[in-house]
């Protein structure tokens, strides 16, 4: 059976990023190849390191215009995409190399709370200022728009009257951590 190789994209603590490699740890035929990421000072390069998972940096140039991150997916065989708490929109030329084959996870039921500058807390302070009674994850197709590619999966929870951003942030990570690997894994053995 192929190995098929899964380049996870992030820009922060990385805590999907370790749960999707975990996840995968020894699987027989999905692998987490590489950690690639806009921020050098990232927790994420770290979980990287601790888990013996190969990591990149880039800047925006890089990233845009150089050709540079191409390369780097190319040369590894990467297969699949995951973005993980990854922050800037996927340039035209890499959604076109891997066409419905780069995902994304959202910490709210899209297609509210979605789009530039809505992420992390700002989702979650939104989401409570509202008073929904609900919020979630979503698990989407990426596009070139902020969270506006084809819906995968959502899960939901409830939005305590006693919640913070913080509380809400807690219980949308258990939902992410739960569902994302499995999601992901779905998909890609379904296109073996």
């Amino acid at each position: 059976m192929i190995m098929k190789n899964i380049a996870i994209f992030a820009s922060g603590s990385g805590s999907n990023m370790q749960a999707i490699a975990e996840y995968f740890r020894g699987h027989s035929t999905l692998h987490v190849d590489c950690v690639l990421s806009n921020n050098p000072r990232a927790f994420v390069l770290e979980r990287a390191k601790i888990l013996n998972i190969a990591s990149f940096t880039f800047t925006r140039a890089e990233f845009n215009q150089s050709g540079m991150v191409r390369d780097i997916l190319i040369k590894r065989k990467i297969e699949f995409i995951v973005l993980a708490g990854f922050m800037w929109l996927v340039p035209a030329y890499l959604i076109e190399l891997f066409p419905r084959r780069i995902v994304n996870i959202h910490p709210a039921l899209l297609p509210a709370y979605g789009g530039k500058g809505m992420y992390g807390s700002f989702v979650h302070e939104a989401v409570i200022e509202n008073k929904e009674e609900e919020s979630g994850i979503t698990i989407h197709y990426v596009n070139e728009q902020y969270d506006e590619g084809n819906i995968i999966f959502q899960a939901k929870c409830p939005v305590q009257a006693s919640d913070t951003p913080e509380t809400l942030a807690e219980r949308i990570h258990q939902l992410e951590h739960k569902y994302y690997p499995e999601i992901i894994e779905k998909i890609l053995l379904q296109s073996l």
